[in-house]
């Protein structure tokens, strides 16, 4: 019998013990399967698994181990990977109907890099409707983004597998790693190729990566790291050492920049008043850094971009498939259509305006400090304002780390949000591991 005790070792210790030969790709996966087969399928976040398939790759990389290969980074992990991510002859339905049955031919350039990394493709987890609109049940809304955590976020928090990666289309991802209580990273726009994902915001959109650490984010994001000819986004570039930096002491201690946003009145009490201590426990590592009002028109610049490349990148399905769209995405879409181009090149234009602005706040710090979210899911409760705290960031290309460090009086889970500069990704992280280590630290003092 498998033993499901194996999933709860941390990240780390499993890659080591998969890597020294101590532990069979096999037995990992029987704990994958064994814990799938006691929560539920969808329980656990995914949308397609399946348990024969998932054995034959372990048997595949345990016989290549068998014959003294070299060894991928990721040998034997089981990494989800969410549905609006091709997989080869795997259903990729991206949490649409119409597509159901849909199985791609070819690799995305994500899970090329998983399989090169020596990763176990454990099955594709559930998005919104086509990334980027409700969460949907047999046509049943059954809760919205802001309330339900995406399925990559799930499977991790679950505990079924240690790393899953997904695309986000609509700047919700960060928050929805706060959600579910897990580290969740999206990376520099750019870093990782988005080749066979469905890219409905080009200027935007960005692979995540969710762990239950920041180990475990800087392992997976940097096997997917990389040029690729075919996403424009990416460029050449030294291979990052994502890992090594993030274990990697800092020179000094960090120092953080408390930014409120301008949105902060959107943040719950819970949230607000968790922050009030968090910022007195930091005391002089932190201080608080104000946006100049014309930040506060961020939300909106990207809302701007989002709805209309949206509207642009389906075009065809709507022509298709017209009432199968839910009325929510159908009204993005309709206000996509009503985005003039001035506004929308405009809107481009002022990303450098505002990235120069942000910049002078990290240029006197290590990261930003926020929150991840506006609050915590409390009984599928969502909000309008559920990326307040994202939204601009993702504007602005730069990355993002949700660390699951708080929580509400009564155990759910809050996000502390990191923020750091375009391509400093590595020095975000070893902030972020630094951040994770001293909160650990005292919990134990």
């Amino acid at each position: 019998m498998a033993d499901r005790r194996i999933l709860d070792l941390p990240t780390a210790m499993l890659r080591e013990r998969l890597a020294g030969g101590a532990m069979r790709a096999i037995e990992l996966t029987e704990a994958v399967v064994a814990r799938v087969e006691c929560l539920g399928a969808a329980t656990t976040g995914f949308a397609w698994f399946d348990a024969g398939f998932a054995r034959r790759q372990a048997a595949s990389l345990d016989q290549f181990r068998g014959r003294g290969r070299a060894l991928g980074p990721l040998h034997g992990l089981a990494v989800a990977v969410d549905d609006t991510i091709d997989t080869a002859w795997i259903p990729t339905e991206r949490g649409f109907a119409p597509l159901q049955g849909r199985v791609p031919e070819k690799e995305s350039a994500i899970v090329e890099r998983l399989r090169c990394a020596g990763a176990m493709v454990a099955g594709k987890t559930r998005v919104a409707e086509l990334g980027v609109g409700d969460f949907r049940r047999d046509d049943e809304n059954w809760g919205s983004p802001s309330a339900t955590p995406d399925g990559a976020a799930v499977a991790v928090a679950t505990g079924v597998v240690p790393l899953s990666v997904g695309l986000d289309g609509r700047s919700a991802l960060v928050g929805s790693a706060a959600l579910a209580g897990v580290t969740g990273y999206r990376p520099s726009f750019g870093a990782i190729s988005r080749r066979g994902a469905l890219d409905l915001v080009p200027s935007l959109s960005a692979p995540c990566v969710f762990a239950p650490n920041v180990a475990g984010v800087a392992l997976l994001a940097e096997a997917l790291f990389g040029f690729d000819a075919a996403d424009p986004a990416t460029a050449l570039a030294p291979h990052p050492r994502l890992l090594d930096h993030a274990g990697s002491a800092p020179p000094v201690v960090p120092t953080l920049a408390f930014v409120r946003t301008p949105w902060w009145d959107c943040a719950g009490t819970e949230m607000q008043e968790a922050f009030d201590e968090l910022i007195v426990a930091l005391g002089e590592r932190c201080f608080e850094a104000p946006l100049p009002h014309i930040f506060a028109d961020g939300r909106i610049l990207a809302e701007r971009v989002m709805l209309a490349e949206m509207a642009k990148n389906l075009t065809g399905i709507r022509q298709r498939h017209p009432a199968a769209l839910s009325p929510m995405l159908s009204d993005m879409l309709a206000e996509g259509d009503a985005v003039l181009a001035r506004d929308y090149l405009a809107a481009l234009d002022w990303r450098t305006v505002l990235y120069a602005g942000l910049e002078a706040v990290l240029e006197r710090c290590d990261a930003i400090v926020t929150p991840a979210a506006t609050g915590p899911s409390r009984d599928g409760e969502g909000t309008e304002d559920a990326t307040a705290f994202n939204a601009l960031w993702a504007f602005l290309g730069v990355p993002s780390v949700s660390l699951p460090l708080l929580e509400t009086p009564d155990g759910l889970p809050m996000g502390v949000q990191l923020v750091g500069r375009r391509g400093d990704d590595a020095r975000l992280l070893r902030t972020a591991q630094w951040l994770e280590t001293s909160f650990q630290q005292e919990m134990q003092g």
